[in-house]
Protein backbone atom coordinates (compact mmCIF):
# COMPACT_ATOMS: atom_id res chain seq x y z
CA UNK A 1 0.00 0.00 0.00
CA UNK A 2 1.31 3.48 -0.87
CA UNK A 3 2.52 5.75 1.95
CA UNK A 4 2.29 9.55 2.12
CA UNK A 5 3.79 12.11 4.51
CA UNK A 6 1.18 14.21 6.32
CA UNK A 7 2.81 16.27 9.11
CA UNK A 8 -0.26 18.40 9.85
CA UNK A 9 -2.85 15.62 9.68
CA UNK A 10 -6.26 16.14 11.28
CA UNK A 11 -8.76 13.50 12.51
CA UNK A 12 -11.40 11.93 10.26
CA UNK A 13 -10.77 13.96 7.10
CA UNK A 14 -7.58 15.34 5.56
CA UNK A 15 -6.34 16.96 2.35
CA UNK A 16 -2.93 15.95 1.06
CA UNK A 17 -0.42 18.67 0.16
CA UNK A 18 -0.27 19.68 -3.49
CA UNK A 19 2.97 17.75 -3.95
CA UNK A 20 1.60 14.57 -2.35
CA UNK A 21 -1.73 14.99 -4.17
CA UNK A 22 0.04 15.13 -7.52
CA UNK A 23 2.10 12.07 -6.68
CA UNK A 24 -0.98 10.17 -5.52
CA UNK A 25 -3.38 11.02 -8.36
CA UNK A 26 -1.27 11.81 -11.43
CA UNK A 27 1.79 9.64 -10.92
CA UNK A 28 0.38 6.65 -9.06
CA UNK A 29 -3.07 7.05 -10.70
CA UNK A 30 -4.94 6.29 -7.49
CA UNK A 31 -8.65 7.10 -7.61
CA UNK A 32 -11.59 7.44 -5.25
CA UNK A 33 -12.10 4.43 -3.00
CA UNK A 34 -8.42 3.43 -3.04
CA UNK A 35 -6.78 2.77 0.33
CA UNK A 36 -3.53 4.52 1.27
CA UNK A 37 -1.36 4.87 4.39
CA UNK A 38 -0.22 8.09 6.04
CA UNK A 39 2.59 8.95 8.48
CA UNK A 40 2.94 12.26 10.31
CA UNK A 41 6.62 12.04 11.34
CA UNK A 42 5.66 12.19 15.01
CA UNK A 43 4.70 8.58 15.65
CA UNK A 44 1.30 8.62 13.96
CA UNK A 45 0.36 5.94 11.42
CA UNK A 46 -2.97 6.09 9.57
CA UNK A 47 -4.98 4.12 7.06
CA UNK A 48 -7.19 6.21 4.81
CA UNK A 49 -9.49 6.05 1.80
CA UNK A 50 -9.43 8.55 -1.06
CA UNK A 51 -12.72 10.46 -1.24
CA UNK A 52 -11.77 13.15 -3.78
CA UNK A 53 -9.00 12.30 -6.26
CA UNK A 54 -8.06 15.87 -7.13
CA UNK A 55 -4.42 16.14 -8.33
CA UNK A 56 -3.97 19.47 -6.50
CA UNK A 57 -5.84 18.77 -3.27
CA UNK A 58 -6.62 15.09 -2.84
CA UNK A 59 -8.96 14.49 0.10
CA UNK A 60 -9.00 11.32 2.18
CA UNK A 61 -11.08 9.90 5.03
CA UNK A 62 -9.20 8.43 7.99
CA UNK A 63 -10.22 4.80 8.61
CA UNK A 64 -7.79 3.78 11.35
CA UNK A 65 -4.97 5.38 13.32
CA UNK A 66 -2.13 4.32 15.61
CA UNK A 67 -0.12 6.61 17.87
CA UNK A 68 3.55 6.31 18.87
CA UNK A 69 4.03 3.40 16.46
CA UNK A 70 7.61 2.16 16.71
CA UNK A 71 8.47 4.40 19.65
CA UNK A 72 11.73 3.48 21.38
CA UNK A 73 12.82 4.05 24.97
CA UNK A 74 16.24 5.28 23.83
CA UNK A 75 17.47 7.84 21.30
CA UNK A 76 20.29 7.98 18.75
CA UNK A 77 21.83 11.36 17.98
CA UNK A 78 24.72 11.49 15.50
CA UNK A 79 26.65 14.74 15.09
CA UNK A 80 28.65 14.64 11.87
CA UNK A 81 30.87 16.97 9.85
CA UNK A 82 29.30 17.55 6.41
CA UNK A 83 31.14 16.03 3.46
CA UNK A 84 32.34 18.17 0.56
CA UNK A 85 30.15 16.12 -1.78
CA UNK A 86 26.54 16.63 -0.73
CA UNK A 87 25.44 13.35 -2.31
CA UNK A 88 27.50 11.50 0.28
CA UNK A 89 25.95 13.42 3.16
CA UNK A 90 22.48 12.81 1.76
CA UNK A 91 23.35 9.11 1.52
CA UNK A 92 24.17 9.05 5.22
CA UNK A 93 20.90 10.81 6.12
CA UNK A 94 18.92 8.38 3.96
CA UNK A 95 20.46 5.18 5.31
CA UNK A 96 20.59 6.28 8.94
CA UNK A 97 16.92 7.28 8.76
CA UNK A 98 15.95 3.93 7.25
CA UNK A 99 17.71 2.10 10.08
CA UNK A 100 16.49 4.45 12.80
CA UNK A 101 17.88 7.74 14.09
CA UNK A 102 16.28 10.48 16.17
CA UNK A 103 18.50 13.49 15.59
CA UNK A 104 21.28 14.56 13.22
CA UNK A 105 23.52 17.54 13.93
CA UNK A 106 26.02 19.08 11.52
CA UNK A 107 29.42 20.07 12.90
CA UNK A 108 31.76 22.81 11.75
CA UNK A 109 35.20 21.45 12.71
CA UNK A 110 38.78 22.63 12.27
CA UNK A 111 39.25 20.31 9.28
CA UNK A 112 35.76 20.65 7.79
CA UNK A 113 35.46 20.59 4.00
CA UNK A 114 32.02 22.23 3.97
CA UNK A 115 30.70 24.94 6.29
CA UNK A 116 27.35 25.74 4.62
CA UNK A 117 24.52 23.20 4.31
CA UNK A 118 20.87 23.61 3.31
CA UNK A 119 19.05 21.41 5.81
CA UNK A 120 15.73 21.64 3.94
CA UNK A 121 17.14 19.34 1.26
CA UNK A 122 18.33 16.87 3.91
CA UNK A 123 14.87 16.93 5.49
CA UNK A 124 13.32 15.97 2.14
CA UNK A 125 15.75 13.05 1.92
CA UNK A 126 14.74 11.97 5.44
CA UNK A 127 11.03 12.21 4.57
CA UNK A 128 11.54 9.98 1.56
CA UNK A 129 13.48 7.53 3.75
CA UNK A 130 10.78 7.22 6.44
CA UNK A 131 8.21 6.56 3.74
CA UNK A 132 10.44 3.90 2.19
CA UNK A 133 11.19 2.16 5.51
CA UNK A 134 7.73 2.75 7.08
CA UNK A 135 9.13 4.74 9.97
CA UNK A 136 6.64 6.99 11.77
CA UNK A 137 9.21 9.31 13.36
CA UNK A 138 11.05 11.92 11.27
CA UNK A 139 14.54 12.65 12.62
CA UNK A 140 15.33 16.21 13.64
CA UNK A 141 18.07 17.73 11.47
CA UNK A 142 19.90 20.66 13.04
CA UNK A 143 21.66 23.53 11.31
CA UNK A 144 25.46 23.41 11.18
CA UNK A 145 27.12 24.53 14.41
CA UNK A 146 30.64 25.21 15.62
CA UNK A 147 32.18 22.15 17.31
CA UNK A 148 32.99 23.96 20.56
CA UNK A 149 29.46 25.36 20.89
CA UNK A 150 27.97 21.94 20.24
CA UNK A 151 30.11 20.31 22.93
CA UNK A 152 29.13 22.98 25.45
CA UNK A 153 25.44 22.68 24.61
CA UNK A 154 25.42 18.89 25.00
CA UNK A 155 27.67 18.44 28.02
CA UNK A 156 24.67 17.30 30.09
CA UNK A 157 23.38 14.76 27.57
CA UNK A 158 21.81 11.82 29.41
CA UNK A 159 23.28 8.64 27.95
CA UNK A 160 26.51 7.49 26.34
CA UNK A 161 28.55 10.34 24.81
CA UNK A 162 31.03 9.00 22.25
CA UNK A 163 33.59 10.46 19.86
CA UNK A 164 35.04 8.43 16.98
CA UNK A 165 38.47 9.41 15.68
CA UNK A 166 41.56 7.89 14.07
CA UNK A 167 44.17 8.67 16.74
CA UNK A 168 45.70 5.48 18.13
CA UNK A 169 46.50 4.69 20.89
CA UNK A 170 44.04 6.66 23.03
CA UNK A 171 44.85 10.28 23.73
CA UNK A 172 44.76 11.41 27.36
CA UNK A 173 42.50 14.42 27.83
CA UNK A 174 44.20 15.47 31.04
CA UNK A 175 47.83 15.07 30.05
CA UNK A 176 47.56 15.76 26.32
CA UNK A 177 49.81 12.79 25.50
CA UNK A 178 49.65 9.09 24.76
CA UNK A 179 48.08 7.08 27.57
CA UNK A 180 50.28 4.07 28.34
CA UNK A 181 47.58 2.42 30.45
CA UNK A 182 45.21 1.99 27.50
CA UNK A 183 46.55 0.67 24.22
CA UNK A 184 43.52 0.98 21.97
CA UNK A 185 40.09 2.56 21.81
CA UNK A 186 37.02 0.61 22.78
CA UNK A 187 35.42 -0.70 19.58
CA UNK A 188 31.84 0.25 18.81
CA UNK A 189 29.55 -2.68 19.56
CA UNK A 190 30.02 -5.66 21.81
CA UNK A 191 30.91 -4.42 25.28
CA UNK A 192 30.85 -0.69 24.57
CA UNK A 193 27.39 0.12 25.90
CA UNK A 194 26.81 -0.81 29.55
CA UNK A 195 23.32 -2.07 28.74
CA UNK A 196 20.87 -2.07 25.88
CA UNK A 197 18.29 0.70 25.47
CA UNK A 198 20.85 3.39 26.25
CA UNK A 199 20.62 6.73 24.44
CA UNK A 200 23.73 7.56 22.44
CA UNK A 201 25.28 10.81 21.20
CA UNK A 202 28.09 10.03 18.75
CA UNK A 203 30.49 12.52 17.13
CA UNK A 204 31.93 11.77 13.68
CA UNK A 205 34.53 14.09 12.17
CA UNK A 206 35.42 15.29 8.68
CA UNK A 207 37.63 13.46 6.16
CA UNK A 208 40.70 15.05 7.80
CA UNK A 209 39.46 13.81 11.22
CA UNK A 210 38.91 15.88 14.33
CA UNK A 211 41.90 17.92 15.43
CA UNK A 212 43.71 16.72 18.53
CA UNK A 213 42.43 19.81 20.36
CA UNK A 214 38.84 18.91 19.47
CA UNK A 215 39.28 15.35 20.73
CA UNK A 216 40.70 16.56 24.03
CA UNK A 217 37.88 19.10 24.40
CA UNK A 218 35.31 16.34 23.93
CA UNK A 219 37.04 14.08 26.45
CA UNK A 220 37.23 16.90 28.98
CA UNK A 221 33.45 17.24 28.65
CA UNK A 222 32.64 13.60 29.35
CA UNK A 223 32.85 12.00 25.90
CA UNK A 224 34.36 8.52 25.57
CA UNK A 225 36.66 7.63 22.70
CA UNK A 226 35.44 4.85 20.43
CA UNK A 227 36.80 3.02 17.40
CA UNK A 228 34.84 1.97 14.32
CA UNK A 229 36.84 -1.12 13.41
CA UNK A 230 40.19 -1.64 11.72
CA UNK A 231 39.34 0.11 8.43
CA UNK A 232 39.61 3.85 7.94
CA UNK A 233 36.10 4.78 6.86
CA UNK A 234 34.80 7.75 4.92
CA UNK A 235 32.75 10.16 6.99
CA UNK A 236 29.36 9.04 5.68
CA UNK A 237 30.33 5.36 5.87
CA UNK A 238 31.31 5.82 9.51
CA UNK A 239 27.92 7.35 10.23
CA UNK A 240 26.01 4.56 8.49
CA UNK A 241 28.11 1.88 10.22
CA UNK A 242 27.56 3.46 13.63
CA UNK A 243 23.80 3.77 13.08
CA UNK A 244 23.63 0.09 12.10
CA UNK A 245 25.67 -1.17 15.07
CA UNK A 246 23.89 0.96 17.69
CA UNK A 247 20.43 0.05 16.38
CA UNK A 248 21.37 -3.63 16.35
CA UNK A 249 22.83 -3.49 19.86
CA UNK A 250 19.76 -1.81 21.30
CA UNK A 251 17.41 -4.47 19.96
CA UNK A 252 18.58 -6.91 22.65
Amino acid sequence: MHIFYTPDITPEKYTLSEEESKHCVRILRLGEGKKIQLIDGNGGFYEAEITDANPKHCTVAIIDSKKELGKRNWKLHIAIAPTKNMDRLEGFVEKATEMGIDEISLLNCNNSERTVVKTDRLTKVAISAIKQSIKTYLPKINEIEDFKKFIEKNKNFEGSKLIAHCYDPIISATEGMMDDDRKQKTQLGGYLLPEANTSVLLLIGPEGDFSLEEVKLALANGFQEVGLGNSRLRTETAGIYAAAVINDWNQF
